[in-house]
């Protein structure tokens, strides 16, 4: 008895002295993974020193900080369409909009370390769409073709695969063709005739069910080697054809500005020249009316004579 009364204060002692736990908040899924249009869980769990009726707050991280839960209300788009169990939030039915980051805060003023806060982000899955694609219509055998296919909307990135004729198509080691099940391209080297054929693409991302584009037909066709001749020979037919006469418009200085500015005053020149030939006919015979020869003298007449001679 005497032992234990000795030892009673020590024990005392050292419980008065230990360190008291403070507010600690810890979370029981840091990644969320549902589906769009389901319901989320955010746990959220706390221990507090002192304060038994701590605050919570649940905040969302995005360009900003906004409140999810404060002051025992939810706040903004969750008003209305979320609930709360201790600390823990349930989301119902979200959308990818409610996808991000989120935070929650417990703040207890009586404790020796008065806050205390854990994250837990939240991703929304998509299952796939129907992928848009690309397929064209006709080729040329020899050409180098590419059939593409896309679902722009599958959360996690859907992978692709495609069908000729309902039948998958596999690759192997003489194929000529390759397929990026990620990109969704279908790459043909060189297509031949028998790649002719209806294809398809199918999205999935294992979320919900794949989904498949329709299928469309692609017909390969032969090159008309004597069309393209016949092409060839008249385009050069054309270009000979033009080029001689070009030459030969050249030459007689049809596209000479020297000679058509010359022919042009030559033109003014000869009108002009006839107005005054006109002009002086008409004086001419004016003059005519009146005019009477002088008598001529034997000199005169000589000397006209003998120049005459």
């Amino acid at each position: 008895m005497e032992g234990t009364s000795l030892y009673l204060p020590i024990v005392v002692l050292l419980m008065q002295c230990s360190p008291c736990s403070p507010v600690t908040v810890s979370t029981s899924n840091h990644n969320v993974e549902v589906r769009e249009f389901t319901d989320a869980v955010l746990s959220c769990m706390f221990r507090t020193e002192k304060d038994q009726n701590p605050r919570i707050e649940w905040k969302k991280k995005g360009k900003g900080v906004s409140f999810v839960y404060y002051d025992g209300h939810f706040r903004g788009p969750f008003e209305g369409r979320a609930s709360i169990d201790g600390a823990t939030v349930t989301l119902h039915r979200v959308t990818q909009d409610d996808a991000g980051e989120y935070r929650c805060e417990i703040s207890a003023p009586f404790d020796s370390v008065s806050l205390g806060e854990t994250n837990v982000t939240l991703r929304v899955l998509v299952p796939p769409h129907t992928p848009a694609c690309d397929i064209p219509g006709s080729a040329v055998t020899g050409s180098k073709v590419q059939l593409r296919c896309r679902d722009q909307q599958s959360i996690p990135p859907a992978t692709y695969s495609w069908y000729k004729d309902n039948k998958k198509i596999t690759h192997h080691a003489n194929a000529t063709y390759v397929i990026n099940t990620h990109t969704g391209v279908l790459e043909f080297k060189s297509v031949a005739k028998e790649d002719s054929g209806r294809y398809s693409c199918l999205a999935s991302n294992g979320i919900g069910s794949p989904k498949m584009c329709e299928a469309k037909r692609m017909t390969i066709e032969d090159v008309n080697i004597s069309a393209v001749v016949a092409a060839v020979v008249v385009i050069c037919l054309l270009v000979v054809i033009c080029s001689c006469g070009g030459l030969v418009l050249h030459r007689n200085g049809f596209f000479t500005r020297h000679r058509g500015r010359s022919f042009w005053i030559s033109q003014r020149h000869g009108a002009a020249a006839h107005t005054s030939s006109q002009t002086l006919h008409r004086a001419d015979d004016t003059s005519n009316v009146n005019y009477v020869p002088p008598p001529q003298e034997p000199q005169d007449f000589k000397h006209t004579q003998s120049f005459m001679l």
